[in-house]
């Protein structure tokens, strides 16, 4: 399968903060990546790198073909992209913004109509075709806005953090849409703080930290490296966490962790229906009364917390203050 995304070397510092360091990463064509990791961690940098918005110091990329460098124009013409904020114009209506859309890509005034009326039906947004923008929900804003971007019917589309704001319902339709795409040969590529978005859409995901992929494979692949099945369970009272952790220190087969807000531990073990079994026993025999207790597989937040040392959804002061200044180069 050929790669419709290749990036080598990218780097992008603003002063002394490093928004790329050293970025690689590959697309195959027909599938979808997600790029995961914290805020300022250099997702958005990496895709409006990709996508022609900012220029590298070092380093080189190809998209559907064609180097992003070397002709940007033609690159263009190839790629649809939808940013963390629907870019529509309020004022028009929704037919309005695609047919819009459609003349800028010279399509002509009949087919740019035509393409208008097939994404507002594609998008179930024919009954608001004719409204005004500023009287849409937020979801059907990221619908139209995802409409623009398949205007031109591009091979490759590059996705912001496309749900981002979402409520839950919105966010389901906008996932079924993409696995629409994709189905249909599109080549995605996604930037996300959702751990549940990239394990649900993605055939790989890229671990981004600090300006540079860390880890990257298949959610199960990533979950494989943090480790096998773990005990999380909830102790009548902070205090009994200290117990609980040596009653259950025999039975880990890794670090424990200790969550004292929420009067949880998490044990890393083998063998976990048996050491289960095994675990109740040792707080019974210790005297620690359990409110809850559960066996899981590991998530995706185990593998950023194995990976990064923080949760997903942390700042991370040095790489965010580099995705500001991003963001105030691109306007």
């Amino acid at each position: 399968m050929p790669d419709a995304i290749v990036a080598e070397g990218l780097v992008k510092r603003y002063g002394q903060v490093v928004a790329l360091d050293g970025l690689d990463l590959t697309v195959p064509e027909g599938t979808v990546t997600a790029l995961l990791g914290p805020n300022g961690a250099g997702k958005t940098t990496a895709v409006r790198v990709l996508t022609t918005l900012l220029i590298p110091d070092t380093g080189r990329a190809i998209v559907a073909g064609v180097d992003v460098l070397k002709d940007p124009r033609l690159l263009r013409s190839k790629i649809g992209t939808s940013g963390q904020y629907a870019a529509v114009d309020e004022y028009l209506t929704g037919f309005e913004n695609l047919e819009m859309v459609g003349r800028l890509y010279h399509m002509g005034t009949q087919r740019s109509k035509q393409r208008a009326r097939e994404l507002l039906e594609r998008f179930r947004l024919s009954d608001a075709a004719d409204r005004p923008v500023k009287g849409y929900s937020g979801g059907m804003r990221r619908r139209l806005d995802l409409a623009g971007a398949l205007v031109a019917n591009p091979p490759v589309l590059f996705l912001d953090e496309p749900t981002t704001g979402l409520d839950p319902r919105a966010r389901l339709d906008l996932w079924d849409v993409m696995e629409e795409l994709v189905a249909g040969g599109t080549t995605l590529l996604l930037t996300t703080q959702y751990l549940e978005e990239a394990d649900r859409l993605a055939d790989s995901i890229a671990v981004i930290d600090h300006g540079k992929v860390i880890a990257e494979g298949t959610s199960d692949e990533l979950k494989s490296m943090v480790g096998g099945d773990r005990i999380e369970l909830t102790v009548d009272h902070v205090d009994n966490l200290g117990i609980a952790q040596q009653a259950l220190a025999g039975l880990a087969c890794g670090e424990i962790r200790l969550e004292p807000g929420l009067r949880r531990i998490i044990v890393p073990v083998d063998n976990g229906s048996q050491a289960l079994v095994d675990a109740i026993g040792q707080l019974v025999k210790h005297e620690v009364a359990i409110h809850d207790v559960g066996l899981r597989r590991p998530s995706l937040d185990d593998v950023f917390l194995s990976l990064t040392g923080h949760e997903a959804e942390e700042l991370v002061n040095g790489s965010q203050a580099a995705e500001l200044a991003t963001e105030g180069q691109s306007r």
